[in-house]
This record gives C-alpha cells, structure tokens and sequence, in this order.
C-alpha cells in the first residue's frame, strides 16, 4: 500500500485507474450534494442559509464537470458496485428531531455536505513530484480550494440561529455523517492501493 497517488507515470501524472476511481467517488459525492440543493432550494430565498444553498449548487455542479473533463478515465469493472454503495450513503437524512421540515431536510443537508468538504481531501495525496500542469492534479487542487470556501459556509449554516434549538440533533447527525464519509472515503482509496491514516 502507498500513502499517496501513483506510482506516477513518466510524465508525472496519476495512473488512468486511480484517476477514474477517484473521480467517480468526487463525482458521485459533489454530485449528490447538488442535486439535494436543487431539491432543497425553495423557488423563493428567504433566509441566510437558503442563500448559501444556492451558492453551493452551482459550486459542487461546476466540481462535477471539472472532474468529468480533467479525469483520464479508465475501464473499471468494479466501479458499478461500488458506486451503488456510494449513491445509497449520499440519501437524503433529514434530521427527524426538527419539526419544520424543509429546515430539518436543509440541516441534514448541511450535515452530508461538511462531512465531504471536510473529511475529502483529495489533493493532500499527490506526491510533490507530480505534474502540476496536469488536468487531474490540477483539479483535485482546486477541489480542495472550493471545498474549504463551502466548509466555511456550512459551518456558518450549522451554527446559525434557526439550528441552536436543535444543537444536540444536529451535532449528532454531523458525527454519524463524517464517519461514514471518512469510511467510505478510507475503503476507496485502500481499493486503488492507498492507505490513509486516520
């Protein structure tokens, strides 16, 4: 097992089957966190955190379709598995302890959604030889550039006034949420030959 992506190829870049392993588990992840913010998103914004919302939809849409075109993919045999595992961790989990649904369906939300920001950290396991004029490295970088911008937010959405009566709840969605994030996240990159430590 590596601690970091690679071996490298000549040229310095990430091999095709890492790249598209990872760019599949950042795909499917970013891509579920916005299609629950158009969901979420009322046609009307009313409050602090429904503009945020709507910030990060056209943030985690742009993540999609840069790793679409930056990955150098790779036939995966066992990719059709492992993304149905993935899909099924990213289902919506309202926070039940919230009376008002649309703001215990946002809080469940945010919960999801700074567990990936914050337990993903792609670029950290490039090795400092690679190509830093590749698509991929050079993505995964700003990647990890955006995420902590939207992490900045969702901690911002988490402490605000509507969560504080329901503080307990939420912290507790948030544990159970970076958990199986960092699982899910540690099992796919043991896949490709990396191990993480915790």
């Amino acid at each position: 097992m590596n601690e970091l992506y690679g071996p490298l190829d000549s040229e310095g870049r990430v091999p095709p089957l890492q790249q598209t392993r990872i760019a599949a588990f950042l795909i499917s992840a970013h891509g579920a966190l916005a299609r629950q913010s158009a969901f979420t998103l009322p046609t009307k914004l009313e409050s602090a955190w429904q503009t945020e919302l709507n910030a990060q939809l056209f943030r985690e849409t742009e993540i999609v379709s840069l790793l679409m075109r930056a990955t150098s993919w790779a036939p995966d045999p066992g990719l059709g598995y492992m993304t149905v595992a993935w899909e099924s961790a990213w289902f919506p989990a309202p926070v039940y302890e919230i009376s008002d649904w649309p703001l215990a369906v946002a809080a469940g939300l945010a919960t999801l959604a700074h567990a990936v920001h914050a337990g993903i950290r792609p670029a950290t396991l490039l090795p400092a030889e690679a190509n830093p004029e590749d698509p991929f490295a050079m993505a995964l970088r700003r990647i990890e550039f955006e995420s902590g911008r939207l992490l900045q937010a969702q901690i911002l959405s988490l402490k605000g006034p509507d969560f504080v009566p329901f503080r307990d709840a939420v912290n507790s969605a948030l544990e159970r949420r970076h958990a199986e994030v960092r699982r899910l996240w540690r099992d796919m990159l043991q896949s490709v030959g990396i191990a993480i430590r915790e």
